[in-house]
């Protein structure tokens, strides 16, 4: 019995020992079963987050295709713009063409129309100045005391240049030469003064007397009016007396 009693409780130590092995490998197969839940759990959140990015991405590709779909109709439309505007630039150049050829035409035109108007514009001018011979003696005797019997035209060389000047007359003032430098135009601007001016100064250069400058003419500008008071020169309408 105390054989038997002894065997029993050495059998019992090694079931004892037996068990706490067991419950060692127990604990460990409980720790590796947490560290494979919480893999399980990371493993279930990334497919989560990975589910979400390609919802994500899903709506993304959605939203690109339909800004494809509206740039491919923005596209047929500027390319029926395009097509409309050629339409229109071949329409213009069309246009440009006739135009150039109206254009053309009327430079023609204006040329033959330019000839006509100078050769009517001579035509007057003679004219006028066939009246500015008969008043101006008179007027420059009433108004500046000047006699002179008559005006013609005459030509002078200055410097190896033929000066023309219209109404050319040598008076006399209180005894004392004065030689009248005229010419006569239908209209005077005031750039018609200052180009009979400077004509008349570069004259003036072979003339020994005593210079009086005037202009002769059916209408005069103000501004004419002006320019020749600073310069010396006279203006005078044929209405006057």
């Amino acid at each position: 019995m105390a054989e038997a009693q002894a065997r029993a409780e050495e059998r019992l130590a090694r079931l004892e020992i037996a068990v706490q092995r067991l419950a060692e490998v127990q604990t460990r197969f409980e720790e590796r079963l947490t560290r494979l839940e919480e893999t399980v759990t990371r493993l279930t959140e990334a497919q989560a987050r990975a589910e979400e990015r390609i919802t994500r991405l899903e709506e993304a590709v959605t939203r690109l295709e339909a800004a494809v779909e509206r740039l491919a109709e923005a596209q047929a439309r500027t390319e029926e713009r395009v097509t409309r505007l050629e339409e229109a630039v071949q329409r213009l150049a069309e246009a440009q063409a006739r135009t150039e050829e109206r254009g053309a035409k009327v430079k023609v035109s204006l040329r033959e129309l330019a000839q006509q108007v100078g050769k009517l514009s001579d035509t007057i001018g003679f004219g006028l100045e066939d009246i500015a011979r008969f008043v101006l003696p008179g007027w420059l005797s009433r108004h500046e005391g000047i006699e002179v019997d008559e005006l013609t035209r005459t030509f002078l060389e200055v410097d190896g240049e033929v000066v023309e000047i219209n109404l050319y007359g040598v008076g006399v003032r209180g005894g004392e030469k004065v030689v009248i430098l005229g010419e006569a135009r239908s209209r005077i601007y005031e750039h018609d003064v200052k180009e009979f001016d400077g004509m008349a100064e570069k004259a003036r250069r072979v003339i020994p007397h005593r210079v009086y400058k005037l202009l002769f003419s059916y209408w005069i500008h103000p501004a004419a009016q002006r320019e020749a008071a600073g310069r010396g020169l006279t203006l005078i309408a044929s209405y006057m007396r």
